[in-house]
């Protein structure tokens, strides 16, 4: 403020010729120029600090300027999530009313595509059903003739093994028989010969007597008895 007032009366002076200005003239000039410049100083020292002190308190307003925006924007988010889930939540319900209504006029109609799929199964079910027990009825009798035909191998050949264990009973029980054969021959010819042996000292016995009875008829008439053989 003081340079400006300096500045506002210093044209005034150059109107005046320098060579009418005098001494004391001089020496207020300079007095005043030292005061100028020393008000210049003090003024340029005062407006710096108004100029910081205006910088701070603009640096103040900007950061609540900038809180009250973040908070500002902080509730307008909020409130558009409010609105967004209030907006969401209706448009669900409408829409829950919407498939309530459709699944009501469509109710006999779901009814009888269930009924159906149901009965569909059912079939497929039994058709699968049929189907396995097919195929256990041809594996068990696919078992069963398995079975069979082993037994019958089996059976053959215990059947073999008999027919061979019988023929070899009965080449046995033949050479047992010609066995038994060839000793009652022999027993039959044993006899024979014992009957034979008999019969000749039953013959010569007799032949004994006689010739003691021809002797001498005075003597009593002898007996004997004849020994049975060795049988």
């Amino acid at each position: 403020m003081g340079r400006s007032r300096s500045r506002s009366k210093s044209p005034r002076r150059k109107h005046k010729s320098k060579k009418h200005k005098s001494r004391r003239d001089r020496e207020y000039s300079s007095s005043r120029r030292r005061s100028s410049y020393s008000s210049d100083s003090d003024s340029d020292d005062s407006i710096h600090r108004h100029s910081r002190n205006n910088r701070r308190t603009r640096k103040l307003d900007e950061v609540e300027r900038l809180a009250e925006i973040e908070k500002l924007r902080k509730q307008r988010e909020i409130e558009e999530k409010i609105v967004e889930e209030e907006a969401q939540r209706r448009i669900e319900l409408l829409i829950k009313k919407r498939v309530d209504s459709l699944l009501e006029s469509r109710k006999q109609e779901i009814e009888n595509e269930i009924k159906q799929r149901v009965e569909a199964a059912k079939q497929q079910m039994e058709k699968e059903l049929m189907k396995e027990l097919e195929k256990m009825r041809e594996q068990k009798l696919n078992e069963e003739k398995k079975r069979e035909e082993e037994e019958k191998k089996k059976r053959e050949e215990l059947e073999q093994i008999l027919a061979e264990n019988n023929k070899k009973i009965e080449e046995a029980q033949r050479k047992l028989a010609e066995e038994r054969l060839q000793m009652i021959e022999e027993q039959r010819k044993m006899d024979e010969e014992r009957q034979k042996i008999k019969r000749q000292q039953e013959k010569q016995q007799r032949a004994e007597q006689k010739m003691i009875l021809g002797k001498g008829n005075s003597r009593p008439k002898l007996s004997f008895s004849i020994k049975p053989g060795l049988s």
